[in-house]
């Protein structure tokens, strides 16, 4: 089983980023998906869900109108697109197989101001 994010980097606020996470040893089109983050000194933060069909999806407050969580099941892939990034959403972020609770290793973000 293995969850591989991609896609973080260093980008000034305001700017966006699309964070990838491939899947794979599980049936993922059987799964809901999430995306968490957590910063230094913060306890871990659910970000967005997309469950199994790729139809319905919740967002943190903190984010709704600026990230967008999707997938592909042909790829067993899953993304959050993420725009007018901000400094506080520094983070590492971790994409997350509900059900099973498969984690990756997590992929960094930095906004700098």
């Amino acid at each position: 089983v293995q969850l591989a994010e991609s896609g973080g980097g260093l980008v000034q606020s305001g700017g966006s980023l699309r964070l990838s996470c491939a899947a794979s040893g599980f049936t993922f089109s059987s799964c809901a998906m999430n995306w968490y983050r957590q910063a230094p000194g913060k306890e871990r933060e659910w970000v967005a869900d997309i469950n199994r069909f790729g139809t319905v999806s919740n967002y943190a407050d903190s984010v709704k109108g600026r990230f967008t969580i999707s997938r592909d099941n042909a790829k067993n892939t899953v993304y959050l697109q993420m725009n007018n990034l901000k400094p506080e959403d520094t983070a590492m972020y971790y994409c997350n197989a509900r059900g099973p609770d498969y984690w990756g290793q997590g992929t960094q973000v930095t906004v700098s101001s």
